[in-house]
């Protein structure tokens, strides 16, 4: 499986969260989602041949064996660490338009009649309690920057269980956490942090 090296997203495409919320969906369903299948892929069941002494044992094998430190570093280095970064780029460049003004805002006019109506409204919370409320109309980046901090949590968390699961399938090949073993595949790779 080998992942597009650089992605490339337009800022209209930033400004519609739900195709950013699905990019980063199909990205995580295609590896992290499925990780243990992709780590059962990665076995070699028949490499040391039939042992005629497992037919003798009772009780159940066990669900799963280590995995080579070759094979699972060259997992690690082509397929999962890559996936990773293409979305810490697209929610690095997707962060950089949430904190840059919307010059093509179409809702920037309304909000600023409606702000300004606000300042002429007179508040008497003797009469009415609630007259001091007032919502203003969240601006798309504003919107934009609220959801990118879910994705981004949600992101830590399956990256946290993702490399949870590498760590017991590998064996003594991850140490660290993913964020150190990240850190040191852009090293050696010359990648730019993404986020």
């Amino acid at each position: 499986m080998k992942l597009p090296e650089k992605v490339d997203v337009a800022g209209a495409t930033v400004l519609m969260p739900r195709s950013q919320h699905e990019f980063l969906r199909l990205s995580r369903s295609a590896i992290d989602d499925t990780i243990t299948q992709n780590l059962n892929a990665l076995e070699t069941p028949a490499r040391a041949g039939f042992d005629p002494t497992s037919t003798s044992r009772f009780g159940p094998r066990p669900l799963s064996r280590p995995i080579d430190a070759a094979t699972c570093n060259q997992f690690k280095y082509q397929v999962l660490f890559p996936s990773w970064q293409a979305r810490s780029d697209v929610l690095s460049y997707c962060s950089l338009v949430a904190t840059s003004p919307d010059p093509d805002d179409p809702e920037r006019a309304l909000r600023e009649a409606e702000n300004e109506k606000n300042r002429e409204r007179v508040i008497d919370e003797r009469l009415d309690p609630y007259s001091g409320r007032f919502f203003s109309r969240e601006a798309r980046t504003e919107h934009l920057a609220l959801i990118l901090r879910q994705e981004m949590g949600v992101e830590n968390i399956v990256r946290l269980r993702t490399w949870d699961i590498v760590g017991r399938r590998c064996g003594d090949s991850t140490v660290g956490g993913w964020e150190q073993a990240l850190a040191e595949w852009r090293r050696t790779r010359g990648v730019a942090e993404g986020r």
